[in-house]
């Protein structure tokens, strides 16, 4: 499905921090061949191996690993707890193995589920590990820019969540979020309720619960 609004790998090539922070607020599609499913990132995380010891990286290149050594502009996606999935978008150049991880997304269209939090996200939007090293410049999952105008989001920073185990580079500030969406993960759930329900119609298929 071309789109003129798809990014570009050169998007990916550039420092991370830059990337995780300017992914907020873009679409995240996903199209299975029936079905699209668009959402809006409002929550990331930059994991910047193999220094960061926050990051899969960490632990040198292995075979779960070996995409975020790859070029840039392709998706990591891991399975944790026996459960979930979790996309990561690779960014950088070949060699550096840094990437950023999709923590939250605002439903945008053919989305009935919860989206804050990286493993719900996947499950709404159809993401598995066949997707690990997909081409984010492909015509399967892909990310792109929001249509029209719009007032660009208040963008908040912290220390990324639960990675304790990690040291000093636990403290670091690498966790980006739309401050104004009642869809990020930390959001409190009578606070996202309060939030949602003044945002939606009364028919919405989003669930809030």
């Amino acid at each position: 499905m071309p789109t003129t609004l798809k990014l570009k790998r050169a998007f990916y090539d550039r420092p991370t921090l830059t990337v995780a922070r300017e992914l907020i607020g873009t679409h995240l599609v996903r199209y299975d061949g029936s079905r699209l499913r668009v959402g809006r990132i409002v929550e990331t995380e930059a994991y910047q191996g193999p220094e960061d010891l926050a990051a899969h990286s960490s632990r040198g290149r292995t075979a779960r690993t070996a995409v975020m050594f790859g070029p840039p502009g392709h998706a990591y996606v891991y399975f944790i707890y026996g459960f979930w999935n979790c996309l990561n978008v690779v960014t950088e150049e070949e060699g550096t193995p840094h990437a950023v991880l999709l923590r939250a997304l605002e439903p945008v269209s053919g989305i009935a589920d919860k989206t804050w939090g990286p493993g719900l996200l996947c499950r709404a939007m159809g993401i598995d590990r066949t997707l690990n090293s997909a081409d984010l410049c492909g015509d399967v999952l892909w990310i792109e820019r929001a249509p029209g105008k719009r007032t660009p989001p208040r963008v908040g920073r912290s220390p990324r969540i639960g990675v304790d185990y990690a040291g000093e580079w636990a403290a670091r500030p690498w966790r980006f979020f739309d401050q104004d969406s009642p869809y990020v993960s930390t959001v409190s759930d009578p606070q996202r309720r309060r939030r949602l329900k003044l945002m939606q119609p009364p028919d919405s298929p989003v669930r809030t619960r």
